[in-house]
C-alpha cells in the first residue's frame, strides 16, 4: 500500500503494513467477533454501538466512543470500530473514553489533538484524537511513519497531490509515509481517531516525573550518576 486509502468498517483485515520499518496492521469489525493475534498489541475505538472487549483477564463493555489498549490476545464483537495492532510490540492494558469534543494540545492550522494512549517509552505507539474545526484548509505536508484513522464525527475531505477524497463518520483511512496529504472541512468540523506506530516523545529511563522530581540533596535524581538499570528493563516493550 503506497497511497491514501479508505476503507468502511466490516469485519477482517483492512491494511496491512506488515513489512513497514513498524510492522503493522489494521483491522474492523461489525457486530461479528474479531479475533486479535498474540503477537502484537491493539490499539482500539469503537465508533457506534456497544461492544464487549474479551481478554484471558476478564471482560469489559466498551460504549461508542470509547477506546482501548490491549497487549495480546483478545476478542471484541458487537457495535461496530477499528482496531489497530503494532506487531512484536507488549504496551499496557488501557480503557478510556468517551472521547472529548475537541483536543487539548495546540495542531497545526489551528486544529487541536489530544493524546488519549501514550507512549509507554519513549519510541513506543500512540492513539490521538485529532480535532478540525470549521472552515480549515490545511497546510500540506508528510509524516515519516504510517497514520491509520477513523472519522469519529463530522467530516471534510483528504486533499491529496492530484484529488481529493471524501471523509465521514466510520470510515477508516490509512496514510502511508511520506505520503504528502492536508485535511479540509466546510461547515463541519471534525474528529479522528489517529494511531501513529512510533513516537519521538515519551518517558525514558532518565526523564519521567518520579525520577525528576526526586531530590536528592537539593539535585534531581535524574542528574545523578548512581540511576541504575538492568539488563531486560525495556524489554516488555517488545515480544521479540
Amino acid at each position: 500500500m503506497n497511497s491514501f486509502t479508505t476503507f468502511p468498517l466490516r469485519n477482517g483485515l483492512l491494511a496491512d503494513f506488515n513489512g513497514d520499518a513498524h510492522p503493522t496492521r489494521c483491522y474492523g469489525w461489525r457486530a461479528e467477533t474479531l479475533t486479535l493475534p498474540a503477537d502484537g498489541s491493539h490499539f482500539g475505538f469503537v465508533h457506534e454501538g456497544e461492544a464487549r472487549l474479551e481478554t484471558p483477564d476478564g471482560a469489559w463493555v466498551l460504549q461508542a466512543g470509547m477506546y482501548f489498549a490491549h497487549p495480546g490476545s483478545a476478542r471484541i464483537a458487537g457495535g461496530a470500530g477499528l482496531t489497530v495492532t503494532r506487531l512484536g510490540y507488549r504496551g499496557f492494558f488501557q480503557i478510556g473514553g468517551p472521547i472529548e469534543a475537541r483536543g487539548r494540545l495546540r495542531y497545526i492550522d489551528g486544529c487541536t489533538d489530544s493524546l488519549l494512549i501514550p507512549p509507554v517509552l519513549k519510541g513506543d505507539p500512540c492513539l490521538n484524537l485529532l480535532h478540525f474545526p470549521p472552515g480549515v484548509n490545511q497546510t500540506a505536508h508528510t509524516h515519516p511513519s504510517v497514520r491509520i484513522g477513523v472519522v469519529a464525527a463530522g467530516g471534510g475531505v483528504c486533499r491529496l497531490e492530484r484529488e481529493d477524497r471524501a471523509l465521514e463518520p466510520g470510515l477508516g483511512f490509512a496514510i502511508p509515509a511520506h505520503v504528502r496529504h492536508g485535511f479540509a472541512t466546510g461547515e463541519r468540523d471534525m474528529i479522528v481517531i489517529a494511531y501513529h506506530p512510533d513516537s519521538d516523545y515519551g518517558p525514558a529511563h532518565r526523564d519521567h516525573p518520579m525520577i525528576n522530581r526526586t531530590i536528592v540533596d537539593g539535585v534531581s535524581a535524574r542528574n545523578l550518576a548512581a540511576i541504575q538499570t538492568r539488563p531486560g528493563d525495556a524489554a516488555p516493550r517488545s515480544a521479540r
